[in-house]
């Protein structure tokens, strides 16, 4: 597949996280916790509703004082006139900055708000609040700035910015990834001249009779909230009050909350670190185990490496823990079984071997034709027995292969037992023995889950070994019965019964009858038989009769679940 250029940088950072980030267990359990706390974080800071929520409660609060403000003002105004007369040459003077704001206003002339009563209320209203306020008289012009008015004696001094100098790093580099997450659009803050108040749009509002609040920014991107309230007397507009906020005050606010949210992700951080170890300590360190372990299996040679027992945990890595040392078990005995297996083999191939080359040997040397016909009668038999023993061999190699291949089916143990005995009733019948199927016994079906092909096998191996023990005119009988959810199957007869009921299922073990030539069986049937039934998840079990005498075989199997 050609992948495209965007797809090869993908594939290329897919790799790189793998490699760095996923490529152990522990990191990524971290990450993914972390992953989780971050977007959380960064989610709240996002919204930032409370910031506007904070701008909402700050524009009622400003409402609330300039219109407190402004019935104390209309309180204490003057009614007399409703124009206000200014002195156009002192008003240039003020705006020059040479004389004091209260100069431009002459003594001789009457205004509907009165600067040197108001003064002092306002500074005594304002001062607590940390609020600017200004008051423009009906025409826009400014009267008064809470800025502008000192008390009596007052020494002015510079105000030393105390926010400037050295901070804490991580503070600096928290306010400047704030800064980069999207908020409000807001206009620029612009100080007016003192004859401009109208071109405040709250101002100009508030002159028309209706409160109004306007939010903006400085030049450093400080939040800047105004409020404008009309005065009025006897429903008459004689002026309007701005208020507003210092720069920076709603947004040192924030900052406060914002860095308040980062010291309680940082603690939270913290927790998830230590509890992402924790739990990474309880996953990835026995996994590591259990890898080395399994790395140790590989490299063992003969020793016997041990897989680690957390089985007693009730979690996954106890269950992988047993699961790998059930395995580990399975496969140093199907090992220990083929070395046992392959020796075996070779004892049970060297005696023939060793026995036709001594023939074959002696063969040249003999005079006496009766002689050399002894001796390529013993050739032939090695041969033979050669190749029955191979022939067994690659039979019982091959069992557990095709076993483990072919899909188990239902099968009718009664109605197989019953067409095994039909066939070997005719075989049978050439020794004078005699093949019967004895009398069913116990309820339900005979069915079981596997494979008849090997069933079949087992019982011509087990009729095939009755009848060759059994004296002429003796019987073999086949029963069935079921016992709960087990079918039994029974293989006697009337032979010589059996001397070593432990060894009768060992492979290449032969216990002949008296007379019968050796070398004729290989001794795989019975051990075949018993890889059979075993494959099944069955029993099979050799002893004597106790009513006479005779060997009896016993096959037990599960019956098929419906």
């Amino acid at each position: 597949m050609v992948l495209t250029p965007f797809g090869k940088v993908f594939d290329a950072v897919r790799r790189f996280v793998d490699f760095t980030i996923f490529s152990s267990l522990t990191r990524r359990i971290v990450v993914l916790n972390m992953a989780g706390l971050l977007v959380l974080v960064v989610g709240i800071l996002y919204l930032n509703q409370w910031r506007a929520g904070l701008i909402d409660a700050r524009v009622q609060s400003l409402r609330v004082q300039g219109e407190i403000i402004a019935a104390a003002i209309a309180a204490s105004a003057t009614v007399d006139s409703d124009i206000i007369s200014v002195n156009p040459d002192r008003l240039l003077d003020t705006q020059s900055g040479g004389v004091s704001p209260f100069s431009y206003f002459d003594p001789t002339l009457e205004f509907p708000i009165n600067p040197e009563r108001v003064a002092p209320l306002l500074r005594n209203l304002i001062t607590p609040t940390r609020t600017r306020a200004r008051i423009y008289d009906g025409q826009g012009l400014l009267i008064l700035d809470s800025d502008n008015i000192y008390a009596r004696g007052e020494v002015l001094r510079q105000t030393i910015d105390k926010s400037t100098g050295t901070s804490f790093f991580l503070a600096d580099w928290w306010n400047a990834l704030i800064s980069w997450a999207p908020g409000d659009n807001y206009p620029t803050y612009q100080e007016y001249q003192a004859d401009e108040g109208t071109r405040y749009p709250e101002v100009a509002s508030a002159l028309q009779g209706a409160p109004a609040d306007f939010v903006r920014v400085d030049a450093q991107n400080r939040l800047v909230v105004s409020v404008a309230v009309p005065v009025q007397r006897l429903r008459a507009v004689v002026g309007s009050i701005l208020l507003s906020t210092a720069p920076g005050d709603i947004d040192s606010i924030v900052a406060q909350e914002r860095w308040s949210i980062l010291r309680i992700a940082m603690i939270a951080a913290g927790v998830q670190i230590v509890l992402s170890l924790l739990l990474a300590g309880t996953i990835a360190g026995p996994m590591r185990r259990l890898s080395a372990a399994a790395e140790r299996v590989q490299t063992a040679g003969d020793a016997r490496a041990e897989i680690p027992d957390l089985s007693d945990r009730p979690d996954e890595i106890g269950h992988l823990s047993g699961a790998l040392r059930r395995m580990t078990d399975a496969l140093y005995n199907r090992i220990e079984a083929i070395e046992r297996f392959a020796a075996d083999v070779a004892h049970e191939l060297k005696n023939p071997l060793t026995s036709l080359r001594s023939a074959v040997e002696t063969l040249p040397l003999a005079k006496r034709e009766a002689d050399k016909a002894r001796l390529n009668e013993i050739i032939q038999h090695d041969i033979r027995r050669l190749d029955r023993l191979i022939t067994d061999i690659s039979s019982a190699s091959r069992l557990d292969a095709e076993l483990a291949r072919e899909t188990a089916e239902p099968v009718d143990v009664e109605t197989l037992a019953q067409a095994m005995v039909a066939i070997q009733k005719d075989i049978a019948a050439g020794r004078d023995v005699s093949v019967v199927m004895g009398k069913r016994s116990g309820r339900g079906t005979t069915l079981v889950s596997g494979h008849e092909s090997r069933l079949a096998q087992v019982f011509a191996n087990l009729i095939d070994n009755a009848v060759s023990f059994s004296p002429p005119g003796g019987t073999v009988t086949v029963a069935i019965s079921t016992e709960g959810d087990n079918i039994v199957a029974t293989v006697s007869d009337e032979g010589p019964g059996i001397r070593d009921a432990g060894r009768i299922f060992q492979r290449f073990y032969t216990d002949r009858p008296e007379g019968e030539s050796f070398g004729n069986h290989s001794g795989l049937g019975l051990s075949i038989s018993k890889q059979i039934v075993d494959a099944h998840k069955g029993t099979i079990k050799a002893a004597n009769r106790t009513d006479r005498s005779g060997a009896l075989f016993t096959i037990v199997l599960p019956r098929a679940r419906k």
